[in-house]
């Protein structure tokens, strides 16, 4: 892609690197923070044939196993949650309806095991450690993607829908209590609105080196059984290098970007306020490879900052903390039809 104008390169700047300043988290005990999977090189840019519809699949993994309290590593032993291992597995499309308008959809299924201490009301006895597992159905994204803002679609303005199609329930114990807290499974319940955008250009003449910004909102608008999912808000800003043509392959391009998420609480009876809300900052390796019509992107998230909100006093609240992953793991195959 080649640049805009600066007045559009500023633009989109300023809507990757400012939205923060909004008020944009994942909950009770467990800073999930999935919606960074939806940003970053090869997500929800355009990036397909000619005719316009791209498909694809996306494998994304997170073990969250360490307990965060603020700006540091806490005792597991003040977090009541143990470990939750989840692999997520997407699938999308898009379709170019022209040089101005992309639609998209997108739907992820979760298998998460979720380590935990139960309390007496799902397993038995109180105090045990309790494993649960499901392989449920997130929630469905739509979009619709403006891209008319600059001849070369080097710019454009996202916005869509988070529908409450995901499991939000989850499998009931033995003893007739939920095996998963209402932030820990696929679903929130709650319809959201998305509004983002991104931007990409050549560092210089040549094209080899390019750089792209893209920024994303989410907020929930209608809300169920008293959970409100906090305000989310992922960002990515990266450098790619196209090192050309390698044997079958018509494209080989290494990149290293930089990644954001700023959640607020989690509010409602069956939220954890005080155990709920993080900012994250990361650095994500990764390559893009491109065999005709088929695209690979893989790339592994390393948290560099992380805070998370936690309780100030155990005598209060049981848990204190939140479970965050040590990396996060990327791959997506497309292909351009």
């Amino acid at each position: 892609m080649r640049s805009s104008t600066p007045a559009a390169r500023w633009a989109a700047i300023a809507l990757a690197f400012s939205v923060p300043a909004l008020s944009p988290s994942l909950a009770r005990a467990c800073a999930c923070g999935c919606g960074v999977f939806d940003v970053g090189d090869g997500t929800f840019m355009p990036n397909g044939s000619p005719s316009g519809f791209t498909a694809w699949f996306r494998y994304s993994y997170m073990d969250q196993n360490e307990n965060w309290e603020g700006d540091s590593r806490a005792p597991a032993s003040d977090n009541q949650d143990k470990e939750i291992l989840t692999s997520f597995y997407t699938l999308g499309a898009q379709y170019r309806l022209n040089s101005a308008w992309t639609v998209m959809a997108e739907l992820p299924i979760y298998d998460r095991d979720f380590i935990t201490t139960d309390d007496g009301t799902v397993f038995s006895p109180a105090g045990s450690i309790y494993k649960a597992h499901l392989t449920a159905q997130g929630d469905v994204q739509l979009m619709a993607e403006y891209t008319g803002l600059s001849p070369d679609l080097s710019t454009g303005l996202t916005f869509g829908v988070k529908l409450p199609t995901g499991d939000d329930t989850g499998p009931i114990g033995p003893l007739g209590g939920s095996e998963f807290d209402r932030d820990s499974l696929p679903g929130t319940g709650s319809t959201d609105l998305i509004v983002g955008g991104y931007h990409a250009g050549p560092v210089a003449a040549g094209g080899k080196l390019s750089y792209f910004l893209q920024g994303r909102y989410q907020v929930a608008v209608a809300t169920h059984d008293d959970y409100r999912p906090g305000n989310e808000l992922d960002a990515a800003a990266g450098l790619t290098y196209d090192l050309g043509a390698a044997g079958p392959l018509s494209k080989v391009a290494p990149l290293l970007q930089v990644l954001n998420s700023y959640r607020v609480h989690d509010t409602g009876a069956q939220a954890d306020p005080l155990n709920s809300g993080y900012e994250r900052v990361l650095i994500a390796p990764g390559v893009e490879v491109r065999l005709n019509k088929l695209r690979l992107y893989a790339d592994v998230e390393l948290p560099i900052h992380q805070h998370t909100n936690a309780a100030p006093n155990l005598a209060v609240e049981q848990t204190s903390g939140q479970l965050t992953a040590p990396a996060l793991f990327k791959l997506q195959l497309a292909y351009d039809f």
